[in-house]
């Protein structure tokens, strides 16, 4: 049986991807990878990655995930079987990101990482789950799992990260390029510039969703990644 390898993002663990482990057992051998605490680099927690994965597997990162899916295939790109990048992006750090994410990491240091959650979080889902408490109480509790050591190693990782648009054009694993529709993150007009680099990509906008797409629309992408499984057959 295939193995699908699912990569957190930023302040993720192995939570935000019950949904997709629990529905596609049946087609392959699904793991989350637990979290990224603890690295301060995109490519050592893609060497973590690596050190654990078997000899070939189908890749799957959303947000910083996807960023460490991209080091893992410029690492080790035989061993991917397929490519699943969900809302995420390929461009080195930006003018003033430095800032912004050092005011996060100061904040947590501060307030603690449930002032972290109540300010980062909104603008990572869809306006209409923010007055869903059991929703978003799962996701501050998670957030709350990190120390903001942990979140100052991977904010530091982000900025540190490369710029990998040249890559693209040379991956040669079937890719798909998923992003929720109402990511005010990483919008779908990035995922679309991203799929039109990857020779043969496809492209899938999941409806109704924010950036935290696997527990936002677990229905919508689960349906997604089997047809994409399946395909590969």
């Amino acid at each position: 049986m295939d193995t699908l390898l699912l990569l957190p993002g930023l302040l993720c663990d192995a939570s935000v991807w019950a949904p997709q482990v629990k529905d596609l057992k049946d087609m392959c051998d699904v793991r989350a990878y637990p979290n990224f605490f603890g690295h301060d680099s995109l490519e050592g927690m893609a060497r973590a990655v690596l050190e654990t994965a078997p000899a070939r597997f189908h890749l799957c990162g959303h947000s910083m995930g996807g960023r460490v899916a991209f080091e893992v295939y410029r690492l080790a790109p035989k061993r991917v079987q397929s490519l699943i990048l969900l809302d995420t992006g390929v461009d080195a750090a930006q003018p003033g990101e430095t800032e912004k994410r050092g005011s996060l990491v100061e904040l947590g240091r501060r307030e603690g990482m449930a002032a972290v959650a109540t300010a980062w979080l909104p603008p990572m889902v869809h306006p209409g789950r923010l007055g869903d408490a059991a929703f978003m109480g799962a996701l501050t509790e998670m957030v709350c799992r990190a120390t903001p050591e942990d979140f100052a190693k991977q904010q530091h990782a982000l900025l540190m990260r490369r710029d990998v648009t040249a890559l693209l054009a040379t991956i040669s694993s079937p890719t798909l390029v998923g992003c929720g529709a109402e990511d005010l993150w990483s919008p779908l007009s990035v995922h679309e510039q991203i799929a039109a680099a990857i020779p043969g990509a496809h492209l899938v906008s999941i409806p109704d969703s924010g950036h935290m797409v696997s527990v936002e629309a677990p229905d919508a992408l689960n349906a997604a990644l089997r047809d994409w499984l399946a395909h590969l057959r």
